[in-house]
């Protein structure tokens, strides 16, 4: 004979609400609010801290004291630590592989593929930290007893619109090649699906890149687009995931301050997008677009 189910068999369950990624530590957002989580069926899954326009500031305020640090280390250094970030994401596999599958619909072996391409592509990037220089640096032909030499140099603090519709090879992939050549990145994640742009949070943290180096705000991009935009200690803004009724309004906002602007392709869209083509993803432009070029005269013999 089995007992009937009471009242107390039913129970709701508590859905966790994931915090930001600002300097290091992980902050709950100043405003209090959060919004929900789904899977792509539907499914409420969890909460996310919808960040405010203080909560921004606040992950540029780190981002730019971590700049230096970061900027100074030797290329060879910041491989490394990149590399090192690829094993802990290596080690994390499989809930990356839940959380993709979940959070874009995706069977579980295409989620497996595009959770072992984000890795992969991590170690792409990493691997041209101390060669980007010698591919794009120059010594330039002078008619007088002194050099002249073109050097790349990390822009600053950079902020990123991470794409909508791939939240963990998309974010990757824009995320990968600032960091490389010494720029300090704020991260606005996908707004319906960032929930593996917060495991890579929680990777980083666990990680040798300093706090602060990279910083990840969860929220509306309605709201915090524009705040991202028109931030003067800004120095470069990645619109990949802006959506194109909003791209025009950004770069306006964008050029007030003399914001270095990246684009997606002409012709491509964030939702169509091939991102496991490696030819499209996987660029030095990409790291390039990312950097100034600086010249430097030396006399011969001096």
């Amino acid at each position: 004979m089995t007992t009937p189910a009471t009242s107390l068999d039913a129970r709701i369950e508590v859905r966790k609400t994931y915090k930001l990624y600002i300097g290091g530590a992980f902050p709950r957002t100043e405003s209090g609010r959060s919004y929900l989580v789904s899977a792509a069926d539907g499914t409420p899954v969890a909460n996310a801290c919808r960040g405010s326009r203080k909560d921004l500031r606040d992950a540029v305020r780190a981002a730019r004291k971590a700049f230096p640090g970061w900027a100074d280390r030797t290329a060879m250094n910041r491989g490394q630590v990149l590399y090192r970030v690829a094993e802990l994401m290596e080690g994390r596999r499989d809930q990356f592989v839940a959380e993709v599958q979940q959070a874009e619909g995706l069977r579980v072996d295409r989620a497996r593929v595009a959770v072992d391409r984000a890795i992969d592509r991590w170690v792409w990037y990493a691997g041209w930290a101390d060669k980007i220089a010698q591919v794009l640096g120059s010594s330039n032909p002078v008619a007088a007893d002194y050099f002249n030499f073109t050097i790349p140099e990390a822009t600053g603090v950079v902020g990123i619109v991470a794409p909508e519709a791939s939240s963990l090879l998309g974010l990757v992939s824009r995320l990968a090649p600032p960091l490389v050549s010494g720029n300090a990145v704020v991260v606005l994640t996908s707004e319906s699906r960032p929930l593996p742009a917060i495991t890579l949070a929680e990777v980083l943290a666990t990680s040798d890149v300093p706090g602060g180096v990279v910083n990840v705000i969860t929220g509306l991009r309605k709201e915090l687009v524009p705040v991202m935009a028109a931030h003067v200690d800004i120095d470069a803004i990645d619109v990949w995931g802006v959506p194109d009724a909003a791209r025009r309004d950004t770069e306006l906002l964008a050029a007030e301050s003399v914001k270095r602007i990246v684009r997606r392709p002409s012709g491509t869209t964030d939702a169509r997008f091939d991102w496991l083509d490696d030819r499209a993803s996987e660029r030095p432009e990409w790291i390039a677009a990312y950097l100034e070029m600086k010249t430097v005269w030396h006399p011969i013999g001096v």
